[in-house]
């Protein structure tokens, strides 16, 4: 389960993908997690992904 808030969920979710996972996909799909919905979720908070940083900035 990811974390509701959205600053506590940006940190989270790149300490992951730096740590744990090669791609936001397999984050996602590791969590049962919908991509497109973790996406909204952190681009309502104004973040965006950088596929080429693999990370939320």
């Amino acid at each position: 389960m990811f974390p509701q808030d959205p600053f506590i969920l940006f940190s989270y979710v790149n300490t992951q993908l730096r740590d744990n996972f090669s791609s936001l996909e397999a984050l996602c799909s590791d969590a049962g997690v919908p991509v497109t919905e973790l996406m909204a979720k952190l681009e309502k908070a104004g973040f965006q992904y950088d596929p080429k940083l693999r990370q939320f900035r």
